[in-house]
C-alpha cells in the first residue's frame, strides 16, 4: 500500500474520531474544557505529523525512482 493512501486514511479516522468527540462536547457536559483542548492539540499534532512523514516519504521514493532510471544524477 502506497504511503499516501495509508496516510489519508490515518488522517480520515482520527478527523471521523475528533468530530464524534467534537460533538459529544458540545452536546455533553461530561468532558472537561482542559480535555477538550488537549484532544484538539494531539489531534492536529497527529494529522499534521501523518501528512508530514507521508510527503516526505513519497518525495524520497520518487526522487530515488528518478535516480534509478537515470534521469537525476
Amino acid at each position: 500500500m502506497n504511503a499516501m493512501k495509508i496516510a489519508s486514511i490515518i488522517t480520515g479516522v482520527v478527523l471521523a474520531l475528533y468530530a464524534i468527540f467534537l460533538l459529544v462536547w458540545l452536546w455533553g457536559e461530561s468532558i472537561t474544557f482542559a480535555i477538550f483542548v488537549k484532544t484538539t492539540i494531539t489531534a492536529g499534532v497527529v494529522i499534521v505529523v501523518t501528512l508530514g512523514l507521508a510527503i516526505l516519504y513519497r518525495e524520497y521514493i520518487e526522487e530515488k525512482e528518478m535516480q534509478d532510471e537515470k534521469y537525476l544524477d
